[in-house]
């Protein structure tokens, strides 16, 4: 990985120049996807907020997937503008913590619409909470026909209820949508059998079965969220989302990521 970034203008046309073609698969690995990111993968070089380089180079990478005809639903964390733990700690209730999460989710989710429509793909944005000043309220049916119309769906709000993680409200939309599979947008290449950041010897797992993920309690998602895609047999694909391009690499390339079924 590059240890300097690019700046805005680059990273789009760099990412621009990527067609599924210079890839081994000419269709790609799945036609209806979900994509779950962290807030935290939006600070980019900041320390608190969003980074406009990072939505602008997401929003390049997901109009070319969407001009390949793969539909795209988000879900999107809110870490990067609020962190409940933190406050929970010092003695906040729970379930505030978690409604101000939600809401710092659909922050996030419109500034990635905002993202997304500078680059002409059209979005909604559905909120487990009503907010229908801002967005839409999340009907399922309602979200699979903007997909089937070739608009990006961002789900926001989580699940809509405290104490369930973003990572479990991925899941839960990914099942409700039909989706082939759920991409998790993470700093790493997919999942090891130890911290590779501490330990240089950790190996990568090309495939793992949600079992597996369990049983070694491997730090993919809350067991919550795993056990909801193992018994629906939805796919998970773990992939750097750091490295430009990369999203489109990994449902054109095989070789990207790690593959839990």
């Amino acid at each position: 990985m590059n240890e300097t970034r690019p700046t805005t203008e680059n990273t789009i046309e760099k990412t621009a120049e990527i067609t599924p073609s210079e890839y081994p698969l000419q269709t790609p690995r799945f036609k209806r996807i979900l994509l779950k990111l962290s807030g935290e993968a939006l600070l980019g070089e900041k320390t608190f907020g969003i980074d406009a380089k990072v939505l602008n180079r997401l929003a390049s990478e997901i109009k070319i997937l969407i001009e390949a005809g793969i539909e795209i639903s988000l879900v999107v964390g809110g870490g990067n503008l609020f962190r409940g733990a933190e406050l929970q700690e010092s003695g906040m209730e729970r379930v505030t913590g978690d409604h101000m999460g939600m809401l710092a989710t659909v922050m996030n989710a419109l500034a990635l619409q905002d993202a997304i429509e500078k680059v002409g793909i059209p979005v909604r944005v559905m909120s487990a909470l009503p907010i229908d000043q801002v967005c839409e309220e999340f009907i399922r049916r309602r979200a699979v026909r903007h997909m089937e119309k070739k608009r990006v769906v961002i789900c926001a709000a989580g699940t809509g209820n405290p104490f369930f993680t973003t990572d479990t409200a991925a899941s839960l939309r990914a099942i409700e949508l039909e989706t082939d599979a759920m991409l998790k947008a993470t700093k790493v290449d997919g999942v090891y059998d130890a911290d590779p950041h501490c330990d240089k010897a950790a190996t990568k797992y090309k495939t793992l079965s949600y079992n597996q993920v369990l049983e070694d309690g491997l730090a993919v998602m809350d067991a919550t969220a795993v056990v909801m895609c193992r018994d629906n047999n939805l796919p998970l694909l773990v992939f750097n989302m750091t490295t430009p391009g990369e999203i489109v690499r990994a449902l054109f390339d095989p070789q990207v990521g790690t593959l839990i079924r």
